[in-house]
């Protein structure tokens, strides 16, 4: 698609009425040097930059792009670094050795350098009509299925969602190529879709999502005609596979800025079409929007002191007020409190895994965390040694920290298990107790020029 396509596709305005020359002109990015834009190469990751000098060597062009040039921009130190290339799949696939394709709907390379992963991907275009369906094609929504059509760095520029993630830093010259004002919406700590919103968001509706992510992350407002169609356009989060829906909410959570995006999604009314369960009993108990929003505050905690917040512990508080819920409903059919917790877990968990997927490896956990609850109240005899020496204790004796900090009356069974892991009897216990090989990674043979299931599943990753 040449450039003026594009924008005619996504900036209808600047074709009306003025000549197609003026339209080019007016999408030329910004150039940037080095003592504007005042991105340092020690800022950056050293195996990113040897993507880009082996691109660039082989006679490709090659740029960081997206949120690692936008992060260091500001100050901040990215720990993902994707590249945006003229090379296809394949041609990167054969310079690098470390490398594998993946992905089908979108067709990218992972370059590996140990645990740090590049991602490089082809300069897309929109795709028009006469393009082969196997490159491209779009639901009857709008919605974006496939997305392999290459292009030039202009039309790469003009499909990315947010004016602040067009931005593509040059190592050869040090140069910031800076497209639709990306720039100044980042000084101006301003959050703009590239074109169209109710179009952009219907191809592809995790939009909404990222402008929610990155106003919780980067203290960032979101412009009116931005967010203005997010409330009526929220119900498009149901086309949405629950794999990568999965995938979101880590990164929407798990990133040290929970309460506040936690807030914006329920003001725009994303919050519900992630965790529907969640969010009917938060909007009619005060307990579950008090224990909601304490999960958030002490996430934020946790990740801002440098610890770690496992996904399964997250879930598992996210959804105790539904499981709650449902566990009362079975007692007052006259089920046993056990036996309808265990009820209670596998619907409230199979509701969920309707909206986000959750793998199994942390839906057993989660369940465990929610039984040991009542085992924490038996402390009697050798009841206590017996609790204290399951793989969940810490777990569950975090998560009834968290409920009495919510203010439920567990007549302090808190304040008990703390004291108990001063007695000998416990560090005894600790010292005895062995790995969970059940939920132990199993190291997997490598394979390769072939992504996951999981890789496949996060492959369209195109706006970082």
């Amino acid at each position: 698609m040449s450039i003026v396509n594009t924008v005619a596709r996504f900036f209808p305005s600047l074709i009306g009425g003025r000549k197609a020359k003026n339209a080019v002109d007016e999408i030329k990015p910004q150039i940037l040097q080095r003592k504007e834009h005042g991105i340092s190469r020690r800022q950056l990751s050293e195996n990113a930059l040897k993507v880009l000098y082996r691109l660039n060597n082989a006679g490709y062009q090659a740029y960081l792009v997206g949120g690692c040039v936008r992060d260091s921009m500001l100050g901040a130190h990215p720990k993902d670094f994707d590249v945006a290339t003229s090379a296809t799949p394949e041609q990167v696939n054969q310079l690098f050795r470390n490398s594998r394709l993946i992905g089908r709907r979108f067709k990218l390379v992972h370059v590996l350098f140990g645990r740090e992963v590049i991602e490089v991907a082809t300069f897309r275009t929109s795709p028009k009509e006469e393009h082969n369906s196997n490159q491209a094609s779009t639901g009857d929504s709008g919605m974006i299925l496939r997305d392999n059509v290459y292009g030039n760095i202009d039309d790469d520029a003009m499909r990315r969602d947010f004016t602040i993630n067009a931005m593509y830093y040059a190592v050869d010259d040090f140069t910031v190529l800076s497209y639709a004002g990306g720039y100044q919406d980042a000084q101006d700590k301003l959050i703009r879709l590239m074109g169209d919103p109710e179009t952009r968001y219907r191809e592809d509706p995790v939009r909404m999502l990222r402008a929610i992510r990155f106003a919780g992350k980067l203290n960032f407002e979101i412009e009116q005609k931005t967010k203005a169609p997010i409330e009526m356009m929220a119900p498009l989060m149901e086309q949405i596979p629950a794999p990568r829906l999965f995938e979101e909410v880590l990164k929407l959570f798990l990133s040290g800025n929970a309460l506040v995006t936690y807030r914006l999604l329920r003001e725009y009314k994303l919050f519900g079409e992630l965790f529907p369960l969640t969010e009917q009993c938060v909007a009619d108990d005060e307990f579950a929007a008090r224990f909601v929003e304490q999960t958030m505050i002490n996430t934020d905690t946790r990740i801002q002191a440098g610890k770690s917040v496992t996904p399964y512990y997250f879930f598992a508080a996210l959804l105790w007020p539904s499981l709650q819920r449902v566990q009362a409903e079975f007692l007052e059919q006259g089920i046993p409190p056990q036996p309808a917790l265990h009820k209670a877990a596998s619907r409230v968990i199979e509701q969920q895994l309707k909206r986000t997927s959750i793998p199994k490896r942390f839906t057993i956990p989660m369940k465990e965390i929610w039984d040991m609850q009542s085992r924490l109240e038996r402390k009697k005899g050798k009841k206590a040694a017996e609790a204290a020496e399951s793989n969940r204790f810490r777990a569950a004796y975090d998560f009834v920290l968290l409920r009495e900090q919510c203010g439920e009356n567990l007549k302090g069974l808190g304040d008990w298990w703390t004291q108990y892991q001063e007695t000998d009897e416990y560090k005894e216990v600790a010292a005895n107790r062995q790995p969970d090989e059940r939920h132990t990674k199993k190291r997997r043979p490598r394979r390769t020029n072939r992504g996951t299931p999981n890789d496949r599943q996060r492959s369209r990753r195109s706006e970082p």
